[in-house]
C-alpha cells in the first residue's frame, strides 16, 4: 500500500506534513539527510513538547506506527530484542522482561509516569539524546546494542556509542533505530539508581548504572553529564578486586573527577556529591541483587 501523508495544524503550533509510511523503505525515503525540519515520530511525547516549546517547527513527522516493529521477544541466544516501536508500557509489563531482565522493569516503573510509559517507544527515548532519560545509562551497562535501518542498509551500534552530547546522537537524519538488542543477564548483577528532587518518576539530578559480572564492573552514570557517561576509572579500581567498602569509596571518588554539568536539578558541587553517594549505593545493590 502506497504511504499516506497529511497535513496537520494543531494549536498553535505551524503546520507539518504527517507521513504515515507502511514499509521501512518508504519511512527512509521521506527522511532527509539534510533537513533537521524532517523528524521521524515513534510515539511522540518528547517531541510534541518541544513542537509545543517553540524548540522544533517540523515541516514534516515521519510516523514510524505502520511499520511492525512492535514485536518483543527472546532469540535463540537469550538476547531481548524489542522493535523500536515498543512501548515502555510494553516492556515494563511483559512478563518475559520481567523473569531475565528484571532490572529494566523496576527501573521503568519509576520513569516519569503510567500516561507517558503508554505512548512513549523504545526507539524514541533512546534517541531523544536527553541525558536526563533513564533507560540509556542501564541499557549502555547493560552492553544493549541497536539496529539502525539508513539509505545504505544496516548496522548495529552500542547504546552508549549513539550519544555525542546534549540532545546530540550519533544517528544521521536519514538514519532510523529499528530493534534494541539487550544480551542475556545470565549471572550478571545489576542495579539503576536515580536521585530526583521533586517526586520519584520526575527527570533525575544524577542516574547511576551498575553491572556486576565476575571480576567486572560496568557503571555508568547519566543526568550529571551532558550524555550517558561511562566512569573508567572507577571500573577500573573495582577490576578483579573484592568489594570491599574502603575498595568501593576509593572508586567513589575517583568517580567524580569527571566533568559535571549543573541545570535547573542540581548544581554541578550537589552532583559531585551524589556521583560519590550513589555510586556506593549502587554498587552494593547490585552485588546483593539476585539478577
Amino acid at each position: 500500500m502506497a504511504r499516506e501523508i497529511s497535513t496537520h495544524k494543531i494549536g498553535g503550533l505551524s503546520p507539518f506534513e504527517l507521513a504515515e509510511p507502511r514499509s521501512l523503505g518508504e519511512a527512509i525515503a521521506l527522511l532527509d539527510a539534510r533537513e533537521p525540519a524532517v523528524r521521524p515520530m515513534g510515539g511522540g511525547t518528547a517531541l510534541m513538547l518541544m513542537m509545543k516549546a517553540g524548540v522544533l517547527r517540523p515541516t514534516r513527522l515521519v510516523n514510524l506506527r505502520r511499520l511492525g516493529l512492535d514485536r518483543l521477544e527472546v532469540d535463540a541466544s537469550g538476547a531481548l530484542r524489542a522493535g523500536a516501536m515498543v512501548t515502555l508500557r510494553a516492556l515494563e509489563v511483559s512478563p518475559v522482561v520481567s523473569k531475565g531482565w528484571p532490572i529494566i522493569t523496576r527501573t521503568l516503573r519509576r520513569l516519569s509516569n503510567v500516561r507517558v510509559r503508554n505512548v512513549a517507544t523504545v526507539g524514541g527515548h533512546i534517541a531523544h539524546g536527553d541525558p536526563h532519560m533513564d533507560l540509556p545509562p542501564l541499557l549502555s551497562a547493560l552492553g544493549a546494542t541497536v539496529t539502525i535501518a539508513g539509505p545504505r542498509g544496516e548496522r548495529n551500534a552500542r547504546v552508549e556509542d549513539l550519544y555525542a552530547g546534549y540532545l546530540e546522537t550519533t544517528l544521521a537524519r536519514d538514519e532510523l533505530i529499528t530493534q534494541l538488542v539487550v544480551p542475556p543477564m545470565a549471572r550478571r548483577r545489576a542495579a539503576y539508581l536515580k536521585c530526583t528532587t521533586r517526586s520519584a518518576d520526575d527527570w533525575p539530578a544524577l542516574g547511576m548504572a551498575v553491572v556486576l559480572e565476575g571480576a567486572r564492573a560496568s557503571i555508568v552514570v547519566s543526568a550529571a553529564t551532558d550524555k550517558p557517561t561511562r566512569l573508567a576509572a572507577a571500573e577500573e579500581i573495582l577490576a578483579g578486586k573484592t568489594l570491599t567498602d574502603a575498595l568501593v569509596a576509593q572508586a567513589a571518588k575517583a568517580a567524580q573527577e569527571i566533568q559535571i554539568d549543573g541545570d535547573l536539578h542540581g548544581s554541578a558541587a550537589y552532583k559531585k556529591h551524589l556521583i560519590g553517594v550513589y555510586l556506593r549505593r549502587a554498587v552494593h545493590e547490585a552485588r546483593d541483587a539476585r539478577h
